[in-house]
């Protein structure tokens, strides 16, 4: 969903960044999968022609830009793009940056003249700018161990220009000058200096991705609710497609077709929140309950709704099935998860047949109905918070109604049809809804 960019100069440590970078966010975050990629590509003719052009010298300054630009964006939308779309973070070792600062400012092209040949790229969610003095970076160039994993010769290797190349990044990242459009529109961390020990660079490096995968950014190149509704297609697809094990006690199938159990969704809603609220209110003073008393909040919503759509998870498998959308903790998850079985009884816990110690959880069919229902209004939690707080003596069926005619959630509202559409309209009475009045007669099940 996140596309993260390493740049800074030759010898700067963009590899090692680029290794720590993606295996944070691979261990720690909910990614279906970290890709890590590079420019120019070594391994595609595109990105072979940009290298040799330089290598060779056999052609302008401009024409040289243009082979980088063709390889950027044909990277951009034929790998990086698709990836993006399915929840799959990508971390990769130079990007547009690179031909900003080499054919920008070093090569005399004009960073106005280089954005405009690359405006067709995808644009970094972040830029992790790596730095240290020339002279270092020269020696990690010409070591033997930089050369056996780097074919670094086409690449402007003299003290000189190693010098311009720092100073180019500093000018283009430091905010001395204005990035231009439309790259102007990620954010850039930097720089990050390369030049005492390892493991201070690492440490360096893991404090800022963290700090930008918690601020939860809304990602630059796709939107997130495209991806958070293409990973449910996947995971309603995986499900049906998964064969079980029958005499094991454990129920063969997942109500597709009825999943609303022919109750209407405001009805589903007000009895789940009921009796989580009456688990609550019958806490003892000395046991603490860490779980949100709104059942459509995010953590309680996201773990639910993800639950219903698979048939058995461990945290590990629940986790990455959430996705960078629906994220929550690895900690809040497994307390979520320990009060669902423990206290709620929504679902049940078993071990795995094949040997794995952690348990496995599944979501008992008579609950999945709230959890597929809490997918589905996903984009309207903060609207039907707010409308109960503010209403509180209202009836909850009246809510869909009053929320459409405020005129004021109009994307939430058509991005909550469209789950409908993915996950049907849980009832043989009512078709999926394809508009605002359909909507409210889906949630009040009442014909129009």
């Amino acid at each position: 969903m996140y596309l993260i960019t390493i740049e800074g100069g030759d010898g700067s440590g963009k590899g090692l960044a680029t290794k720590v970078v993606s295996e944070v966010m691979r261990k720690e975050f909910p990614f279906v999968s970290v890709s890590v990629t590079g420019e120019p590509r070594r391994d595609h003719p595109l990105g072979r022609l940009a290298i040799d052009s330089v290598r060779r010298k056999t052609t302008t300054p401009e024409n040289e830009a243009g082979l980088f630009a063709a390889d950027r964006v044909d990277h951009s939308h034929g790998w990086i793009l698709p990836r993006l779309e399915s929840g799959i973070g990508v971390v990769s070792e130079r990007n547009i940056h690179s031909s900003l600062v080499y054919q920008g400012i070093v090569g005399g092209l004009g960073v106005e003249r280089v954005a405009h040949m690359n405006s067709a790229a995808l644009v970094p969610d972040l830029c992790i700018w790596v730095d240290c003095d020339p002279k270092v970076a020269l020696s990690r160039i010409k070591s033997g161990t930089l050369r056996a994993h780097s074919d670094k010769e086409e690449y402007f290797e003299t003290s000189v220009l190693q010098g311009e190349i720092r100073e180019g990044y500093r000018e283009l990242l430091s905010g001395s000058m204005d990035m231009p459009t439309p790259f102007d529109m990620g954010a850039i961390i930097g720089p990050v200096l390369n030049e005492s020990s390892e493991d201070d660079f690492k440490m360096k490096l893991k404090s800022l991705i963290r700090n930008f995968m918690h601020s939860r950014p809304e990602p630059v190149n796709v939107r997130s609710e495209e991806v958070d509704k293409n990973l449910i297609r996947s995971l309603i697809k995986s499900s049906r497609g998964q064969s079980t094990l029958e005499g094991l006690g454990v129920k063969p199938s997942i109500r597709e077709e009825d999943w609303l159990c022919g109750e209407a969704p405001w009805t589903i809603l007000k009895n789940f929140q009921n009796t989580h609220s009456k688990i609550l209110e019958k806490t003892g003073e000395n046991e603490r309950i860490d779980v949100p008393k709104n059942v459509l909040s995010h953590s309680m919503s996201s773990i639910c709704g993800t639950l219903s759509l698979m048939r058995s998870a461990d945290i590990r498998e629940l986790r990455k099935s959430l996705g960078p959308v629906r994220s929550v903790s690895e900690r809040h998850t497994q307390t979520i998860v320990r009060y669902l079985n423990e206290k709620l009884g929504c679902i049940h816990q078993h071990k795995s047949l094949i040997g794995r110690e952690a348990p496995r959880s599944q979501m008992k069919e008579e609950y999945r109905s709230f959890g597929r229902l809490a997918i589905a209004v996903w984009p309207l939690k903060e609207a039907l918070a707010k409308w109960r707080k503010k209403n509180p003596r209202t009836h909850i069926r009246f809510a869909m109604g009053q929320i459409v005619r405020s005129g004021k959630h109009t994307s939430a509202l058509i991005s909550t049809i469209e789950r409908i559409t993915i996950l049907g309209s849980g009832s043989d009475l009512f078709p999926t809804p394809s508009n605002e009045d359909e909507l409210i007669q889906w949630w009040s099940h009442r014909s129009g």
